[in-house]
């Protein structure tokens, strides 16, 4: 007899991500004034939690075991990329202006059909996503129901005028 199938409490939400970093005040940099998460509690040199909208953390950076380190090898297994998820289009418009202002490049950008987003590395080369995600009903849809998702590309320049 198969197992039963194990499901997860659809109220699960991941709740932050904790990043080792080489250099703390140039992660904040990134993270709190470019980016514009806000410091919640800062632990001398060694760590910073960082959160949006008032929560404890969304995202903690620490050196304890990095300090001065090299980012993570190309080819090499690890976090592939972190993704903060945008309210509204016009917020990751907001965003998109910050690190065009800072002359942070982008590795990528793309329209999933859910979700149109940013791909970037913040100052340690940890890959990040910036996204927003498009209304449930709107998302493309195969014939008996199921995601479809696809990646095309990204009208940055017209992303960067909205709302400015």
């Amino acid at each position: 007899m198969p197992p039963t199938p194990v499901t997860i409490d659809p109220a699960v939400r991941i709740g932050h991500i904790h990043l080792k970093v080489a250099d703390l005040d140039r992660a904040i940099r990134f993270y709190h004034d470019i980016l514009g998460f806000q410091i919640t509690q800062r632990m001398g040199t060694s760590a910073a939690f960082l959160s949006a909208g008032g929560y404890h953390h969304h995202i903690g950076l620490n050196t304890w075991e990095s300090a001065a380190g090299p980012a993570p090898a190309p080819g090499t297994t690890g976090l592939y990329h972190l993704a903060i998820l945008y309210p509204t289009r016009a917020a990751l418009a907001d965003a998109l202006r910050r690190l065009i202002a800072a002359r942070i490049p982008l590795d990528g950008a793309a329209d999933h059909g859910v979700s149109e987003a940013l791909y970037l590395r913040d100052p340690d080369g940890n890959g990040v996503e910036l996204y927003t995600d498009r209304p449930p009903d709107e998302w493309p849809r195969s014939p008996d129901g199921s995601l479809a998702m696809y990646t095309r590309p990204l009208d940055v320049e017209a992303l960067a005028r909205l709302g400015a």
